[in-house]
C-alpha cells in the first residue's frame, strides 16, 4: 500500500484528491495538512511514501516547502500539484526536488498514476513538461521571467490574476510592504511599468488560466 500526505490549504480539493487516490486500491491517505506547520506536524507522526503538495500554501509556498524537505534530508518523495500551467512551472518544481509536476484539472487517472510512478523512485513528466524541458535546453534565450524567484513569480502571477496589494499580502502571509517590494522587482526585471503590462505579459506567457474557473 502506498502512503499518501496531501498538503492543500483547501479542504474540498483534499477530499477530491482523497477519494480518486483512495478508488485506486493500493493508495492510502495516511494524512492531511493545510500549511507547513501541519505538515511538520504530520511527519513528527511518521513517515509517507508520496506527498501530494500544493504550490499556492499560506504562509511559505509548495516550492519553499519542497525545497526545505529537501535540505532536511527528508528523503520525501514529492508530487506538485498547481493550478498554474505545467510548461511554465513545472521545470520550477523539478528543480527544488519534485518527482513530478501536474495541474489540479489533470485527470484522477493521471494524478494516480503519478502517484504509482514516484512511489516506484521514477520521475513522472506529462508531454507539457517535458516539451518545457526541451525548450529549456534549447540555445535560444530563455524568457524573461525564468529569471524570478518563486515569490517574484506568485506576485507577477496574482497582481495578473487582477488581485489587490492587501489580498496579495494576505495569501502569501507577508506584509503589504513586502509584496510591494516584489512587484518593484518583478517590474525591473521584466521592464515593464504598470500592473496592467504584467496582465498583459502574463496572458501572452500563458501563465495564467484565463479558462473557465479560473
Amino acid at each position: 500500500m502506498i502512503r499518501v500526505i496531501l498538503v492543500d490549504d483547501h479542504a474540498l480539493i483534499r477530499r477530491g484528491l482523497r477519494e480518486s487516490l483512495t478508488e485506486a486500491g493500493d493508495i492510502e491517505v495516511i494524512g492531511e495538512a493545510a500549511d507547513y506547520g501541519e505538515l511538520r506536524q504530520l511527519l513528527r507522526a511518521g513517515g509517507c511514501d508520496v506527498l501530494l503538495l500544493d504550490v499556492n500554501l499560506p504562509g511559505r509556498s509548495g516550492i519553499d516547502v519542497l525545497r526545505a524537505l529537501v535540505d532536511e534530508g527528508q528523503g520525501i518523495r514529492v508530487v506538485v500539484l498547481s493550478t498554474y500551467p505545467e510548461d511554465q512551472y513545472g521545470i520550477r518544481a523539478l528543480k527544488a526536488g519534485a518527482m513530478a509536476y501536474l495541474n489540479k484539472a489533470a485527470d484522477p487517472d493521471t494524478i494516480v498514476q503519478a502517484v504509482r510512478t514516484v512511489a516506484a523512485g521514477r520521475k513522472f513528466v506529462t508531454p507539457e513538461v517535458a516539451q518545457a524541458l526541451a525548450d529549456s535546453v534549447s540555445t535560444r534565450t530563455g524568457s524573461a521571467h525564468e529569471q524570478l524567484s518563486d515569490r517574484e513569480m506568485q506576485t507577477l502571477v496574482l497582481i495578473a490574476e487582477g488581485r489587490k496589494l492587501a489580498e496579495i499580502a494576505e495569501r502569501l502571509s507577508l506584509s503589504p510592504k513586502t509584496v510591494s517590494v516584489y512587484r518593484a522587482r518583478v517590474l525591473e526585471k521584466l521592464k515593464l511599468s504598470s500592473n496592467a503590462e504584467l496582465a498583459t505579459y502574463a496572458m501572452r506567457n500563458q501563465l495564467i488560466d484565463l479558462g473557465p474557473g479560473g
